[in-house]
C-alpha cells in the first residue's frame, strides 16, 4: 500500500526528515487565504485514494488545530485507507483538568475534536509526543486510538551533550516532574534532584528548597515544556545558590515565548539549552552567550507509525 504524508503549514520544516525516513512520499496541498481570513485547501485526491496517510502538524494554535482537522477530514473523504496524525506538540496540554468551578478542560475538547474526524477503513491513530499529562490519550474517543510516544532517548542524548562529560546532577523544576527525572537519572546512572515549590496562584509560585546536595556539581535541569522560562530560571538560581557550578537546560518542547530568552541570558550561569524540534519556536530562538542544541524528533515518532 502506498504511503503519503501532508504537513501543516507551520510544520513543513519536518518534510525533509520525513522524506529521509523513506516510508512516505510527500503529498501536495494547494492553500489560499481570502481577505476576510478564511482559508481554503485542496489536496491531490489521487495521492490519497487507497493510501496510508500521515498528517504532520502540532496543535500549536487554534488555526493549526483546525488545519490538522480539515486536512484529516478531507483525506478520509477522498479515500485514505488508514489515517495517522503525527502531533509533535499537543496544545492546551496543561489544561487537562478543571481546578476551579466553570473552567473549560481545553485538552479534552481538543481530543474530542480530533476524535470526530471520520474513520478511515483501517482506522485512525494519533501519535502524541511527551505529553504534559499521562491521562490525555484517554480523552480521545470513538474510532481514533491515541498513542503516547516518548522522546526519552533523544532527551537523554541532549542531557549528556549539555553535561559535556562532567559529573552532573539531573535536576527538576519541581516535585511534579520528579518521577520522570528519576527515571532518566536511573538510565544515565546519575543523581536526581528536585526543587520544592509552593504555588500561590495559577501564575505565581516560589521555590523553597532543594532535596539533594549539588555542591560542586554541574546541574542539568530537565522540564518537559518551557514556555516563558520562569520556573526554569528560578530553579537554576536555586541550584546555584545551593552550590552548583553551572547549569544546562533540556526540554522536549521549547516554546521560548515572551521574555524567556532574556530571562535565561540574564541568569548569567546557564551554559546551554537543548530541546527537540517539536515546536516551530525551537528553530527561531536566538540566545546570546548560550549554546542552543535542537534535536530532530521525526524518527522517534515515525517509528511508531503503523506498518
Amino acid at each position: 500500500m502506498r504511503s503519503f504524508f501532508f504537513c501543516t503549514e507551520s510544520y513543513d520544516y519536518m518534510s525533509a526528515a520525513v522524506l529521509t525516513h523513506g516510508m512516505f512520499s510527500k503529498g501536495s496541498i494547494d492553500r489560499d487565504e481570502f481577505p476576510d481570513g478564511e482559508r481554503s485547501y485542496r489536496i491531490n485526491s489521487a495521492e490519497v485514494r487507497g493510501s496510508n496517510i500521515l498528517i504532520v502538524g502540532g496543535t500549536i494554535s487554534d488555526r493549526d488545530i483546525l488545519e490538522v482537522f480539515n486536512l484529516a477530514c478531507a483525506c478520509v473523504k477522498y479515500g485514505a485507507h488508514r489515517l495517522t496524525l503525527m502531533i509533535p506538540f499537543f496544545g492546551y496540554a496543561t489544561m487537562e483538568r478543571a481546578v476551579h468551578d466553570g473552567e473549560v478542560v481545553m485538552a479534552k475538547n481538543m481530543a474530542l475534536l480530533l476524535s470526530s474526524i471520520p474513520a478511515a477503513p483501517l482506522g485512525n491513530q494519533a501519535l502524541l509526543l511527551d505529553l504534559h499529562s499521562e491521562g490525555i490519550p484517554h480523552y480521545f474517543e470513538s474510532h481514533i486510538t491515541a498513542q503516547h510516544v516518548y522522546a526519552k532517548t533523544t532527551v537523554e542524548e541532549l542531557i549528556l551533550r549539555a553535561a559535556k562529560s562532567r559529573e552532573f546532577v539531573l535536576g527538576s523544576t519541581d516535585a511534579g516532574r520528579a518521577k520522570w527525572v528519576e527515571s532518566i537519572a536511573h538510565d544515565l546512572n546519575v543523581q536526581p534532584a528536585f526543587c520544592y515549590k509552593k504555588r500561590f496562584s495559577g501564575r505565581k509560585t516560589k521555590i523553597t528548597g532543594v532535596n539533594a546536595d549539588v555542591t560542586g556539581k554541574f546541574v542539568v535541569i530537565y522540564d518537559d515544556m518551557i514556555r516563558t522560562g520562569g520556573s526554569v530560571a528560578e530553579a537554576a538560581g536555586t541550584y546555584m545558590n545551593a552550590g552548583a557550578t553551572g547549569i544546562g537546560v533540556v526540554t522536549t518542547h521549547g516554546l521560548f515565548v515572551g521574555e524567556c530568552v532574556r530571562k535565561f541570558e540574564a541568569c548569567g550561569f546557564i551554559e546551554s539549552v537543548g530541546c527537540t524540534n517539536s515546536h516551530p519556536k525551537s528553530l527561531t530562538a536566538g540566545f546570546n552567550g548560550i549554546e542552543l542544541h535542537v534535536a530532530g524528533i521525526e524518527k522517534t515518532m515515525l517509528d511508531a507509525f503503523p506498518h
